[in-house]
């Protein structure tokens, strides 16, 4: 069975009307849940169900507040270009979410990602191109590879620097790609990120993971300690399904786009957060666990894409 048909039996069956069902899709970069979102949502609109389709990357800083964020923070390497929590608009994301819940006709923004050599910018609202949801809106889908990323507590940040980081860091050959300061930065801007996830009824993660994130969040939830002759890194897929991602993105705009070094940097931008807040979608925030508890669906495949197990969350 293939991830577009556990995912659309799993969201059939809870939708609502006239409620909009509010659906988040989460999964590491290249792990295709952006084609598996606009699968989805062709799927359920031949259904006959209204479908508001946006990407958690739509609602990136403009490239002017990208390169701002990054000047006011030069210390910090996970804010050096587009990517880690506090790189979004948030409020532009209440906006239409907003927007979507109340009936209201709602303009889609779009990040181009190839403008800026790469690091991209937010398109002009009205441009060629605009997507506009028109109500009533039965399936709302919001895909993005933190999306349920939650802030931890400052003990937790400090024991997963010094065990699940250090050893991620190990099976993957990475440098000093960030500093605890800038964990701790990302930390803080994911509060403001909650109320965006407080929209969603359902939760779906596509990953090449038996437990959200990396093996190592597992083995934290069990009580473990990882073992001491580690295996390789379940994330070290996600530099070739992002390679790929980005060598499919040129050959069919001209060439526009990063290099293979910068890809590998910018992967490695990624790390810290499937190791720091990547069991987000499970634990929640504190002691209030999401609002998709119990209604969620897990989807795991392996390196080329295929699913090889399900479980609800």
């Amino acid at each position: 069975m293939s991830a577009l048909k556990h995912l659309l039996a799993h969201i059939l069956q809870a939708v609502s009307k006239p409620r909009p069902l509010f659906v988040a899709l989460q999964g590491p970069q290249g792990s295709g849940k952006s084609y598996l979102s606009g699968l989805l949502a062709n799927e359920l609109r031949s259904r006959s169900l209204n479908v508001a389709l946006l990407s958690l990357d739509d609602i990136y800083l403009p490239h002017a507040g990208l390169v701002s964020l990054s000047e006011t923070h030069p210390d910090n390497a996970l804010w050096r270009g587009r990517g880690q929590p506090g790189t979004h608009d948030v409020l532009l994301g209440l906006q239409v979410l907003t927007g979507l819940q109340d009936g209201e006709l709602v303009e889609m923004p779009r990040f181009e990602k190839s403008l800026f050599d790469g690091e991209g910018d937010r398109l002009p609202l009205g441009s060629e191109g605009t997507v506009v949801a028109t109500p009533p809106v039965d399936v709302v889908l919001l895909e993005g590879w933190c999306v349920g990323f939650y802030p931890i507590p400052l003990g937790e940040i400090d024991a997963r620097w010094d065990g699940a980081w250090a050893e991620e860091r190990q099976q993957l050959g990475m440098g000093e790609s960030a500093r605890k300061e800038d964990v701790l930065q990302v930390n803080e801007r994911l509060k403001d990120y909650i109320p965006l996830w407080d929209f969603f009824d359902i939760f779906v993660q596509v990953g090449p993971f038996p437990n959200v994130g990396c093996v190592y969040l597992t083995l934290l939830l069990l009580k473990l300690q990882p073992s001491p002759s580690p295996q390789k890194s379940p994330l070290s897929v996600i530099y070739k399904w992002r390679l790929e991602q980005e060598h499919y993105m040129k050959a069919h705009n001209g060439g526009k786009g990063m290099s293979d070094a910068a890809v590998k940097a910018f992967v490695d931008r990624y790390i810290p957060g499937y190791v720091f807040f990547g069991d987000g979608p499970t634990i929640g925030f504190e002691s209030r666990q999401p609002r998709w508890t119990g209604k969620s669906l897990r989807i795991v495949i392996d390196e080329n894409r295929e699913v090889v197990g399900t479980d609800i969350f």
